[in-house]
């Protein structure tokens, strides 16, 4: 299993190689919202003051965490950048976008 937060870290890593990857480029498309479906294990430790952690189960070991009871979780991130506008990637480009 992998820490949530690890697993936006991770995709905020491959968004960032990609608009980086675009410098120069001649097309480029706007990142707009991304959506992230995950299967959780919620573990809460027994100290004081201790948060709930979410830990991400791997597809491979979905079934053997089941007894621990995963919750599906979906998010919703829409990429922005430090200057306020919108990241942007090469790529080919579909019928009607700018």
């Amino acid at each position: 299993m992998i820490e949530l937060a690890s697993v936006i870290r991770d995709l905020r890593a491959e968004l960032e190689a990609a608009v980086v990857a675009a410098d120069g480029s001649a097309l480029l498309f706007e990142v707009g919202p991304v959506e992230l479906e995950v299967s959780v294990v919620v573990e809460r430790s027994a100290s004081a003051g201790a948060k709930a952690r979410f830990w991400v189960v791997d597809a491979g070991t979905e079934g053997k965490t089941s007894s621990t009871g995963t919750q599906r979780v979906k998010l919703t991130l829409t990429p922005k950048l430090r200057d306020g506008g919108s990241p942007r990637v090469s790529g080919r480009s579909l019928p009607g976008e700018p």
